[in-house]
Parts: C-alpha cells; sequence; structure tokens
C-alpha cells in the first residue's frame, strides 16, 4: 500500500523535514493518503479522477395461482431449471418466485391429497416476469383400502387395482392394504397368494367423493386336491354324454342337462378325458389334461350327429368243402389281423358295422374245414372310411 506524507510548519520558526519547533513544543503533523482507504470493489478512487459503479443485472419474476384454493393452499411449489427454490402457495393459491435471472425454468406443484393438472409447466424468462402459463388445477384424489384375513393368508398377499388406474400393493402383515392417490371412478381389487383362494375373489369399488373403505377379503388355504371341468355342446349331444377319465385316478361321470361336467377330487398328474355319446361324435374325441396345483377348467367338447359307416365285404367260394370262413381286419397293412365274426361266416359276403370315420382297415379272410382246420390269409383288401 503506497502512502504519502506532507508536512506543514507554523509560526516564525523554523520547519524542517516535517518537525517544526516554536516556544519550546514542537508538532508533527502528517496526513496520509490511502489510495487503498478509498477503494470501491477492484477500482480505486484517485483525486481529480471520475469513477463508475457497475449496475447489477436486472432480475424476474415467475408467478402463477393453483385453483381450487382449497388444493392450492399451503401446496409446495418447486423450481427447478436455471435456478433452484421452493416456495409455498398462499391461501388463495398464488405463488411467486422472484429475483431470477434469463433462462428456463420448471414449476411442480405437489400437496398430499391431490393430483395437479398438468403435473408441471415449464416457461422462460426472456427480459420480463412470467406472469402466465404456471397455472395449476388441484384436483381431490382418495384411497381404497380394506383387510384381508385371516392374516395367515393375508400378510404379503398381492393386491391388484385394475380400472380407472393400475397399481398393486402388498398387504401388511395384519393383512390391511390400501391404495392412495386415487381419483373418482370404478376399480376392481383382486388379491392374490400361492396356497390360498379368496372369497369374494375380486370386488369392484367405485370412488366418488370420499374414500372407499372396508374392501375385505377371506383367504382360505387351497385344498390338495383339484378338479377337472368343461363342457360338451350343443345341450343335444352334450346333455347325458358319458365322460371317462383317465390317469392316476380313473372315473366316469354324466353331463348334466346343459352339457356341464367335473371330477373333483383329483391329485396332480396327467389325466385323459374322453366324451361318449351314441349317435354322436366329438371333437376332439379326447383330450389330455395336466393339473399341477390348480383345477382345470374349459376342457371343452363340441359333439357331432355321428354318421354310420359300413364296410361290405364279398369272396369266391373255396374250391374245397369247407364248413364256412372267418373274417380278419386290421389297421396296418400285412399285419394285425383281428377276427371280427363271433360264428363262422357260411355265405360269401360280410358286412363290418364297426368302422369309424377317418380310419383305413385291411381285411382278409380264412376258409374253415369240418374239422376245424383253417386255411391261411387270403388276399388283403382295404377300405377307407371317409
Amino acid at each position: 500500500m503506497k502512502r504519502d506524507y506532507a508536512t506543514v510548519g507554523f509560526g516564525s520558526r523554523w520547519c524542517s523535514a516535517g518537525l517544526c519547533s516554536r516556544a519550546g513544543w514542537a508538532f508533527l503533523l502528517v496526513v496520509i493518503l490511502s489510495s487503498a482507504a478509498l477503494s470501491w470493489g477492484c477500482a480505486g478512487f484517485v483525486a481529480g479522477q471520475s469513477q463508475s459503479i457497475p449496475t447489477p443485472p436486472p432480475t424476474y419474476s415467475i408467478s402463477g395461482t393453483i385453483s381450487p384454493a382449497a388444493g392450492g393452499n399451503g401446496a409446495t411449489v418447486t423450481l427447478s431449471g436455471t435456478a433452484s427454490a421452493t416456495t409455498t402457495a398462499n391461501s388463495s393459491g398464488a405463488y411467486s418466485f422472484t429475483g431470477l435471472a434469463n433462462g428456463t425454468y420448471t414449476i411442480t406443484p405437489s400437496r398430499t391429497g391431490y393430483t395437479f393438472s398438468p403435473r408441471s409447466a415449464t416457461v422462460t424468462i426472456s427480459g420480463a416476469n412470467v406472469t402466465s402459463g404456471a397455472d395449476f388445477a388441484a384436483t381431490s384424489t382418495y384411497s381404497i383400502s380394506g383387510t384381508i384375513s385371516p392374516t395367515a393368508g393375508g400378510s404379503g398377499a398381492t393386491v391388484t387395482l385394475s380400472g380407472a388406474a393400475i397399481a398393486t400393493t402388498t398387504a401388511t402383515s395384519s393383512g390391511a392394504y390400501s391404495f392412495t392417490g386415487l381419483a373418482n371412478g370404478a376399480y376392481v381389487v383382486t388379491p392374490s397368494l400361492a396356497g390360498y383362494t379368496y372369497s369374494p375373489s375380486g370386488q369392484n369399488a367405485t370412488i366418488n367423493g370420499a374414500n372407499v373403505t372396508g374392501i375385505n377379503f377371506t383367504a382360505n388355504p387351497q385344498s390338495n386336491t383339484f378338479s377337472i371341468s368343461g363342457t360338451i355342446t350343443p345341450t343335444a349331444g352334450g346333455s347325458g354324454a358319458t365322460v371317462t377319465l383317465i390317469g392316476p385316478a380313473t372315473a366316469t361321470t354324466t353331463t348334466d342337462t346343459a352339457g356341464n361336467y367335473s371330477f373333483g377330487g383329483l391329485a396332480n398328474g396327467s389325466y385323459t378325458v374322453t366324451p361318449s355319446n351314441s349317435g354322436y361324435s366329438f371333437i376332439p374325441p379326447n383330450q389330455s389334461v395336466t393339473v399341477n396345483g390348480a383345477n382345470q377348467t374349459g376342457v371343452n367338447f363340441t359333439a357331432a350327429v355321428a354318421v354310420t359307416h359300413t364296410v361290405a365285404l364279398s369272396w369266391i367260394a373255396s374250391t374245397s368243402v369247407v364248413s364256412g370262413y372267418n373274417v380278419y381286419r386290421s389297421i396296418v397293412s400285412g399285419s394285425g389281423y383281428v377276427r371280427i365274426n363271433s360264428l363262422l361266416v357260411s355265405a360269401f359276403v360280410y358286412t363290418d358295422t364297426s368302422v369309424q370315420s377317418g380310419t383305413t382297415y385291411y381285411y382278409v379272410t380264412t376258409a374253415v374245414d369240418a374239422n376245424g382246420n383253417e386255411s391261411s390269409f387270403s388276399n388283403e383288401v382295404p377300405a377307407s372310411i371317409p
């Protein structure tokens, strides 16, 4: 720091080096001019020179209103972007952020029990206060709650909400659950937990300006046995049909007048279900069903009026004296023949009435003499059933 000294003498006596003497006294007057003592920021005042003071940059504001006041009053409003800040809306829902520089900002309101439209607003300050584009509408929200009992089937259960909103929550250790922040509308609540079924399986809940409580459920431990069920349509072929179950358990039941059937008390395993009814065929002819910890439903069949098919066979008489003929049939060409007549056929014709649609059969005949000796197979004749 630079200091300048000046000396001043008084009277007729001498003055030297700033020291004056008169009448036995002396004094030293020192004037210290310090440039640092007169500094302004980084620029010092210098005697005889004019100095300029920097002007602070201008600032602006963002303001808006949250309506109605019931939802705006006390709402927290958060500012982010070029600057960050938080304020609270007043009793009429008005809010304001001041001292802001030019830039882009996002405003987001929040208050428990309300949603806001829009959820947030983005505005830009460009040399002027922002008084539009930052208003919000507050909408009350509500809750749906209930309890699942007993707690063995309620604790940890997954509860699903669908309808006007979709959400999932987990019931507490006491089986209590709640969905919050919901708007007016229709909802469906459904609980689930492995090893349990629920009564009811789901419930409707409608919010109309108030919280909905008491959407309760009863948890029922699942049985170790299960069921297989279905329907045979149309009822003309389904009503009174016989349905056979084969697998770890074997059973037979009869459909009701609507064609419904069910097998209960079944353990896990693979089963085959086959329907039958005189004068009808079924599509599919049978179904394989696997029970694995749950009831199996919808094992359905379609009944169709059966078309009767026959195969008429004829052959040339044996040149030897014979007592009659046997007729054999197979579904494999060249082997696997099985006799289909119960008594010797004395004529040279035979009608097979036990054939099924969609199958090809292969026929041979033999001749039998009086001593019961049977000839070898004749030539093979195929017959395809449409």
